[in-house]
Protein backbone atom coordinates (compact mmCIF):
# COMPACT_ATOMS: atom_id res chain seq x y z
CA UNK A 1 0.00 0.00 0.00
CA UNK A 2 2.77 2.69 0.83
CA UNK A 3 4.14 2.18 -2.69
CA UNK A 4 1.40 3.47 -4.54
CA UNK A 5 0.72 6.23 -2.32
CA UNK A 6 4.53 7.33 -2.83
CA UNK A 7 4.23 7.09 -6.33
CA UNK A 8 1.20 8.83 -6.86
CA UNK A 9 2.44 11.82 -4.01
CA UNK A 10 5.59 12.07 -6.35
CA UNK A 11 3.40 12.34 -9.37
CA UNK A 12 1.23 15.02 -7.90
CA UNK A 13 4.88 16.67 -6.72
CA UNK A 14 6.45 16.64 -10.20
CA UNK A 15 3.09 17.28 -12.36
CA UNK A 16 2.68 20.78 -9.72
CA UNK A 17 6.75 21.67 -10.34
CA UNK A 18 6.05 21.62 -14.28
CA UNK A 19 2.43 23.58 -13.76
CA UNK A 20 5.30 26.24 -11.57
CA UNK A 21 5.42 29.69 -13.17
CA UNK A 22 8.61 30.14 -11.73
CA UNK A 23 11.94 30.39 -13.81
CA UNK A 24 14.13 27.12 -13.97
CA UNK A 25 17.43 27.51 -12.33
CA UNK A 26 18.86 26.07 -15.33
CA UNK A 27 17.83 28.63 -18.14
CA UNK A 28 20.45 30.85 -18.62
CA UNK A 29 20.00 34.61 -17.62
CA UNK A 30 20.40 36.93 -21.19
CA UNK A 31 24.57 37.32 -22.14
CA UNK A 32 26.12 40.28 -21.04
CA UNK A 33 25.78 43.21 -23.45
CA UNK A 34 29.53 43.32 -25.67
CA UNK A 35 31.20 46.50 -24.54
CA UNK A 36 34.72 48.65 -25.81
CA UNK A 37 37.24 49.73 -24.04
CA UNK A 38 36.16 53.81 -25.09
CA UNK A 39 32.70 52.60 -23.93
CA UNK A 40 33.70 51.40 -20.90
CA UNK A 41 35.91 54.28 -20.45
CA UNK A 42 32.89 56.84 -20.81
CA UNK A 43 30.17 54.53 -18.51
CA UNK A 44 32.73 55.16 -15.72
CA UNK A 45 33.40 59.06 -16.69
CA UNK A 46 29.82 60.21 -16.65
CA UNK A 47 28.98 57.95 -13.23
CA UNK A 48 27.72 60.27 -10.74
CA UNK A 49 27.47 57.30 -8.38
CA UNK A 50 31.04 55.52 -7.06
CA UNK A 51 31.93 52.22 -9.32
CA UNK A 52 32.97 48.75 -8.45
CA UNK A 53 33.90 46.90 -11.65
CA UNK A 54 34.55 43.33 -10.94
CA UNK A 55 36.26 41.57 -13.70
CA UNK A 56 34.90 37.58 -13.65
CA UNK A 57 34.81 34.94 -15.98
CA UNK A 58 32.79 31.44 -16.10
CA UNK A 59 35.25 29.17 -16.13
CA UNK A 60 37.14 30.81 -13.30
CA UNK A 61 36.83 28.73 -9.69
CA UNK A 62 38.06 32.07 -8.18
CA UNK A 63 35.05 34.27 -9.20
CA UNK A 64 32.37 31.36 -8.19
CA UNK A 65 33.79 31.90 -4.63
CA UNK A 66 33.60 35.87 -4.83
CA UNK A 67 30.50 36.18 -6.51
CA UNK A 68 27.98 35.67 -3.26
CA UNK A 69 29.26 38.22 -1.84
CA UNK A 70 29.54 41.14 -4.25
CA UNK A 71 25.50 40.26 -5.51
CA UNK A 72 25.12 41.07 -1.57
CA UNK A 73 27.34 44.20 -1.72
CA UNK A 74 25.57 45.00 -4.81
CA UNK A 75 22.20 44.57 -3.34
CA UNK A 76 23.08 46.68 0.02
CA UNK A 77 24.63 49.22 -1.54
CA UNK A 78 22.25 49.53 -4.59
CA UNK A 79 21.35 53.52 -3.99
CA UNK A 80 24.52 54.38 -3.29
CA UNK A 81 27.38 52.39 -5.64
CA UNK A 82 27.13 51.39 -9.44
CA UNK A 83 28.16 47.58 -9.40
CA UNK A 84 29.44 46.88 -13.13
CA UNK A 85 30.17 42.77 -13.95
CA UNK A 86 32.60 42.47 -17.00
CA UNK A 87 32.56 39.09 -18.44
CA UNK A 88 36.19 38.33 -20.30
CA UNK A 89 37.32 35.58 -22.61
CA UNK A 90 34.04 33.59 -22.27
CA UNK A 91 31.27 32.00 -24.24
CA UNK A 92 27.78 34.34 -24.31
CA UNK A 93 25.93 31.37 -23.21
CA UNK A 94 28.38 30.43 -20.40
CA UNK A 95 28.08 33.79 -19.19
CA UNK A 96 24.16 34.03 -18.75
CA UNK A 97 24.26 31.01 -16.95
CA UNK A 98 26.72 31.93 -14.75
CA UNK A 99 24.73 35.77 -14.29
CA UNK A 100 21.68 33.17 -13.45
CA UNK A 101 23.28 31.09 -10.85
CA UNK A 102 25.20 34.15 -9.32
CA UNK A 103 23.73 37.33 -9.56
CA UNK A 104 19.97 36.62 -10.75
CA UNK A 105 18.13 39.85 -8.84
CA UNK A 106 21.43 41.78 -7.65
CA UNK A 107 21.49 45.05 -9.11
CA UNK A 108 24.40 44.36 -10.99
CA UNK A 109 24.89 45.70 -15.00
CA UNK A 110 27.10 43.20 -17.27
CA UNK A 111 28.94 43.49 -19.95
CA UNK A 112 31.59 41.43 -22.04
CA UNK A 113 34.45 41.63 -23.37
CA UNK A 114 35.75 38.78 -25.50
CA UNK A 115 38.89 39.78 -26.16
CA UNK A 116 39.99 40.33 -22.39
CA UNK A 117 41.06 43.74 -22.94
CA UNK A 118 39.77 45.89 -21.58
CA UNK A 119 41.11 44.65 -17.93
CA UNK A 120 44.48 45.33 -19.66
CA UNK A 121 43.64 48.99 -20.85
CA UNK A 122 42.13 50.29 -17.83
CA UNK A 123 45.27 49.07 -15.79
CA UNK A 124 44.90 45.34 -14.70
CA UNK A 125 45.78 42.33 -16.35
CA UNK A 126 44.48 39.10 -17.89
CA UNK A 127 44.07 37.31 -14.86
CA UNK A 128 40.66 37.19 -13.23
CA UNK A 129 38.91 37.62 -11.10
CA UNK A 130 39.87 41.63 -10.65
CA UNK A 131 37.86 44.08 -9.12
CA UNK A 132 38.05 48.00 -9.64
CA UNK A 133 36.96 50.53 -7.05
CA UNK A 134 36.38 54.13 -8.52
CA UNK A 135 35.42 57.62 -7.39
CA UNK A 136 32.15 59.51 -9.45
CA UNK A 137 33.56 60.77 -13.07
CA UNK A 138 36.24 57.51 -13.53
CA UNK A 139 38.98 58.36 -11.09
CA UNK A 140 40.76 54.99 -10.10
CA UNK A 141 41.08 54.69 -6.54
CA UNK A 142 42.04 51.08 -6.34
CA UNK A 143 42.44 47.88 -8.38
CA UNK A 144 42.24 44.47 -6.11
CA UNK A 145 43.74 41.77 -7.98
CA UNK A 146 42.48 38.18 -7.23
CA UNK A 147 39.36 36.92 -4.75
CA UNK A 148 38.52 39.85 -2.92
CA UNK A 149 37.77 39.24 0.92
CA UNK A 150 34.67 40.84 2.80
CA UNK A 151 36.60 43.29 4.68
CA UNK A 152 38.29 44.57 1.76
CA UNK A 153 35.51 44.70 -0.09
CA UNK A 154 33.68 46.37 2.80
CA UNK A 155 37.17 48.86 3.21
CA UNK A 156 37.02 49.80 -0.56
CA UNK A 157 33.28 50.61 -0.66
CA UNK A 158 33.77 52.81 1.98
CA UNK A 159 36.57 54.92 1.09
CA UNK A 160 35.12 55.48 -2.45
CA UNK A 161 31.79 56.73 -0.82
CA UNK A 162 33.58 58.80 1.77
CA UNK A 163 35.17 60.81 -1.62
Amino acid sequence: MRAPLLVVMLGLSLAAAACSTEPSASVPAPAPDPITTEEMTALLETSSEPVVLNVWASWCIPCRSEAPMLSRAAATFDDRVRFVGLNVRDGSSDAGSFIAEFFPEAPIEHYADASGAIPIDLGGNRGVPLTYFYAPGGELRHLHRGVIDERTLALQIDEILAG
